[in-house]
């Protein structure tokens, strides 16, 4: 009998094209997979990949399989979902995949709240910009911010949240040696690589042509309080930081509306209800917060 997790292994290669992919998205070493590949390989009497210098790719016997495997996946992920929909025990694993900031910003004292109420409830929090499938039960609640509600998948369950409004901020000391007089350049910090965002056009402060690149937000606030430039961020990440200020002139841009996702059955599990019901009060209660208001956590 095919053993399931071979099968696994035989997605994951085949989708991430090498077995370097495949061992970071299961999160086991590169042996596990080349093992539990040539497993595979050996009950089914055929070669599933051929291997060249740009990675892994599915033999003739490999493409003919992954159309079965996909629909074995499909099958476990019914199978998994429909049972732990029926789970109303306080207690397992719940795992919940988020934006970075929020999680670093904002839920992560919600979160201690929740765990502290609920001890048995094992937490697994993902901070990550990577969209989750909760269908194949990547997590089972996802917190995201939705520009348009128009684009949440039709099989996930929605419970929604405040929107959510972002600012443009720079350093309090530059920007004060800049009312003072000094003129020295400053730089538009952005995440992404194309593009003249409208926001650097705003205000009474003009940045200069050269941009400041990264692609990680933790470094993207330490360059604004660093005063290297402006840059945008959620409302209640630059509001509550002491270093930084709005710049003036500059108007407030909504993101998007936060919303608790949840895939059918999976919602049907108390501790994902408890969870949904937890969080949603708080971020209710974050209202003014996350609109550029201010609010006190007390």
């Amino acid at each position: 009998m095919i053993d399931w997790d071979d099968v696994r292994y035989f997605l994951a290669v085949a989708r991430g094209g090498s077995v370097r992919a495949a061992a970071e998205r299961l999160g086991v070493n590169h042996s596990t997979v080349l093992r539990r590949i040539a497993q595979l390989e050996g009950r089914l009497g055929a070669h599933m990949f051929e291997k060249l210098p740009s990675g892994y790719r599915l033999t003739a016997a490999g493409e003919e399989i992954l159309e079965l495997a996909e629909q074995m996946e499909a099958s476990s992920h019914r199978l998994e979902t429909r049972v732990f929909g029926r789970d109303q025990s306080v207690r397992g694993l719940l795992r919940v995949t988020l934006a970075p900031f929020l999680a670093t910003h904002l839920l992560m004292p919600d979160f201690a709240d929740f765990a502290r109420l609920h001890p048995d409830i094992e937490m697994e929090i993902s901070p990550s910009g990577e969209r989750a499938n909760l269908t194949n039960r990547e997590a089972d609640i996802a917190i995201r911010v939705v520009p348009d509600r128009a684009t949440l998948p039709l099989n996930l369950h929605g419970l929604k949240g405040p929107e959510l409004f972002g600012g443009v901020y720079m350093a309090s000391d530059r920007l004060a040696t800049w009312h003072a007089g000094a003129r020295d350049p400053i730089r538009r910090i952005v995440i992404s690589l194309h593009g003249f965002p409208d926001w650097a056009r705003e205000g009474e402060i003009r940045t200069t042509k050269v941009p400041f690149r990264t692609p990680d937000a933790e470094a993207q606030i330490v360059a604004a309080r660093q005063g290297i430039g402006m840059t945008t961020l959620p409302c209640f990440v630059g509001d509550a930081d002491p270093l930084l200020e709005r710049v003036p002139g500059t108007d407030l841009h909504m993101y998007g509306t936060l919303w608790l996702l949840t895939q059918g059955e999976t919602r049907k599990t108390k501790r994902v209800r408890l969870f949904t019901e937890f969080v949603s009060r708080r971020l209710a209660a974050y209202a003014p917060l996350l609109a550029g208001l201010p609010i006190s956590r007390d």
